[in-house]
């Protein structure tokens, strides 16, 4: 005799609708049994957490938030199947599951629409999710067997996917399991493109291509397991072979850059003019202006090789030093308020001398992660100064030397990653013996503080309150003796050669400083879910620095003197909407430092800075507490904000306005020892007049039409100050000026 729920479960199959209700996922078995199989039970994990995640029940803005939603609570994106089963089952009085009615159950009431629920319908009654469900109440809401086959992994097919644009094709989510079995689990999964502008997918993995050339990546989640599908969609039109073949290689960077833009249909913009690779570089490479005679020196050099010598004779001025150390301030230097003015200092002290001598990036790193002593003795000891506890340094170094934004793995599974809470803990654990001797805690810390291993030490898991020993974030659990220092194990991990993230983070980061965006973006969060840009370039890059001992400075040369670095800005027919494969120059802001600095240079005037000697640049301040409206206009970091600090190169409206009616800037133009007066003093020729000063601003020679309409303004002797005064002011108030372009 064949019961009722038997009959119905065969008669789903029939038509075809697949509502699976076993041990296994709900979706289609590829490896079907040769018999027809017993009707299987529903459960929790392997069947109704996926539907939660892919409904949005416990996305963050719903359940999954930290208090939950009207009182019902789920845990972020099913991280945590006990807290997720109980709030479900046994929470509020039972009131959620009827499995003598499962339909009168308020999980299938308020999912459905047939209550008030404030996220609304999340479902058809009747529905193959509905009916899995309610199939899963109707058994008893039971729970996957302890000793079921688990998740290996979740893939999606295809994995790259090329599309003309509005073409359409379906992906499929994969499960693999620890018995070999894979299961298509499409129904269940959740998908999200990165870039909807570029391709937009459905709830049922049906990506369609849209107008705008490009690449982006589709996210396919499956309860904690993410897989990724990279997706292009090139331009339109055929272009020869021929014609890349043809395109100019310096080095490895161009061929690999080149490949890409071949598979997207692009095409590289023009060679840039040499005024503006000039002021390119020097901006680039030691963040300060080229002097007027610098540039009439180099435009009038006929050396074939003359910008590779200029790259070689920037990377050897010390300039370079603090500039490179100003960047990694942002990253690493804390608030003097709370860390102490000296330690502060000394920190400062030790990432300039670091970049000045050029230290291999592997010696910088592992001194840090290992510092020990005094923090008015050792600048690097301040980091740990500056974070007193395991999980601050832990989600810090994993961030700013492996790219891997830990953070959110501390209260719950990474949204966008494969990152656990016991990854977050276990990577934590390597400074759980870290000691603090002397020093205050904040905001009173100016007295001096010694660093040093404690005899043991062990951090506490934030969710189930046991002992966490220190694992890598290649899942190697390490259990470490007394007598030996996680840090010393950690770094040695961190700058081995077989470590997939350290090079390339470094890489990346200074790709991004130099080309004005990351191969990945941000230049600090390497994820699956957040693919670079050119994966063979990024190897590339990694791979030399590795292989050229952690050189900075090779690092830098192989990218300023490859070909890509010297594309125009100016975007062509083939490339117009590409904003991510370098087939033209980004045009970027100026640093704030930088642009105060080359300000004064242009004007010839100083700015004086607190705690700082008199004529100081704005590039080799120790510290974000000297006063200055100028850098807090212009994007210098908040000096009560934690590092690493992100910083944005958009231009404001108050930047603008900043330019155009600051009282300083007006006082700098107008001082009788600044550059407008003595010019407009001088009795040298309007035109060679005019060409100083555009060679000041522009660092190149104004243009014939230029020329007359300037020397509209310097006409009559009588007023040639003040017309002098306003040529300086509308050039410095452009574009051209305050980017780098």
């Amino acid at each position: 005799m064949v019961d009722a729920r038997t009959r119905q479960w065969l008669l789903l199959v029939l038509v075809g609708t697949w509502v699976l209700t076993g041990t296994w996922a709900h979706g289609a078995d590829e490896q079907a049994p040769a018999s027809f199989p017993e009707a299987p039970t529903v459960t929790f994990e392997a069947d109704v957490q996926p539907l939660l995640t892919r409904l949005g029940c416990n996305s963050g803005p719903c359940h999954g938030k930290s208090r939950g939603q009207n009182g019902f609570a789920l845990s972020l994106l099913a991280f945590d199947q006990d807290f997720d089963y109980a709030a479900i089952v046994q929470e509020g009085r039972g009131r959620r599951i009827f499995p003598s009615a499962p339909d009168q159950s308020l999980l299938l009431q308020k999912a459905s629409g047939k209550a008030p629920h404030g996220g609304g319908k999340r479902l058809e009654a009747g529905s193959p999710h509905y009916q899995l469900i309610r199939s899963w109440i109707e058994s008893g809401a039971p729970r996957t067997p302890a000793d079921a086959p688990t998740i290996v992994r979740v893939v999606v097919e295809p994995a790259t996917q090329q599309l003309a644009a509005g073409e359409s094709v379906q992906l499929r989510a994969i499960a693999e399991y620890t018995d070999g079995r894979r299961r298509d689990v499409t129904d269940s999964a959740a998908f999200q493109s990165n870039d909807r502008t570029v391709a937009t997918v459905s709830d049922d993995g049906l990506l369609k291509a849209g107008a705008l050339s490009g690449e982006t990546a589709v996210m396919a989640r499956y309860l904690s397991h993410i897989a990724v599908c990279t997706v292009t969609i090139p331009l339109p039109g055929k272009i020869p072979d021929e014609q890349y073949a043809q395109l100019p290689r310096h080095n490895q960077v161009d061929e690999l850059v080149w490949q890409k833009l071949k598979t997207l249909g692009m095409l590289p913009a023009e060679r840039v003019d040499d005024a503006k690779f000039h002021r390119r570089a020097y901006l680039r490479a030691i963040g300060r202006l080229p002097s007027v005679d610098e540039t009439r020196a180099f435009l009038a050099d006929t050396g074939a090789d003359k910008r590779v010598r200029l790259i070689d004779q920037l990377l050897d001025r010390p300039e370079y030093g603090d500039f490179w150390a100003n960047k990694w301030t942002d990253l690493l230097r804390p608030n003097p308020y709370r860390a102490g003015i000296k330690a502060v200092w000394n920190m400062d002290a030790w990432l300039r001398e670091a970049f000045r001598t050029n230290k291999p990036y592997d010696e910088f790193v592992r001194e840090l992660v290992t510092a020990q002593g005094s923090t008015w003795k050792n600048g690097a000891t301040v980091m740990f100064r500056d974070r007193p506890s395991p999980v601050e340094i832990g989600s810090s170094v994993s961030q700013l030397f492996l790219g891997v934004r830990l953070e959110c793995a501390k209260c719950h599974h990474h949204p966008f990653e494969i990152w656990s809470q016991d990854d977050f803990y276990g990577f934590a654990s390597f400074f759980a013996r870290v000691g603090h001797q002397g020093g205050l805690s904040p905001p009173i810390s100016g007295t001096e503080e010694v660093i040093y291993t404690l005899p043991k030490g062990q951090v506490t898991h934030g969710r189930t309150g046991a002992g966490v020993d220190p694992k890598t974030l290649n899942g190697e659990t390490l259990a470490l003796s007394a007598d030996e220092e996680p840090r010393e194990i950690l770094a040695e991990w961190m700058t081995s050669d077989k470590n997939p993230w350290f090079a390339k983070v470094m890489a990346n980061r200074v790709w991004g400083e130099l080309m004005g965006v990351g191969i990945v973006d941000p230049v600090d969060d390497l994820r699956a879910t957040n693919p670079a840009s050119n994966d063979p370039l990024l190897n590339f890059l990694a791979e030399d620095f590795r292989s050229h001992g952690y050189n900075v400075k090779h690092l830098i040369r192989t990218i300023m003197t490859s070909h890509v670095f010297e594309l125009s800005t100016v975007p062509t027919e083939r490339n117009a909407s590409d904003l991510r494969n370098f087939s033209r120059y980004y045009r970027q802001r100026m640093r704030a430092e930088v642009l105060l600095d080359g300000v004064n240079d242009v004007l010839g005037t100083t700015d004086d800075f607190g705690a700082m000697p008199p004529e100081s640049r704005a590039m080799q301040l120790w510290t974000h507490r000297s006063s200055s409206l100028f850098l807090d206009t212009f994007g210098r970091p908040d000096p009560n904000q934690d590092p690493p600090c992100e910083r944005t190169s958009d231009v404001t409206t108050p930047q603008i306005l900043h330019l155009m009616n600051s009282p300083t800037l007006n006082e700098k133009i107008s001082k009788d020892d600044a550059q407008p007066a003595k010019l407009a003093a001088s009795d040298r020729p309007v035109a060679e007049l005019v060409e100083e000063v555009f060679l000041r601003v522009y660092s190149r020679m104004p243009t014939n039409s230029e020329v007359a309409t300037a020397s509209e303004l310097l006409a009559d002797p009588k007023n040639r100050r003040a017309g002098m005064e306003d040529l300086f002011w509308a050039l410095l108030n452009t574009p051209e000026f305050y980017f780098v372009d």
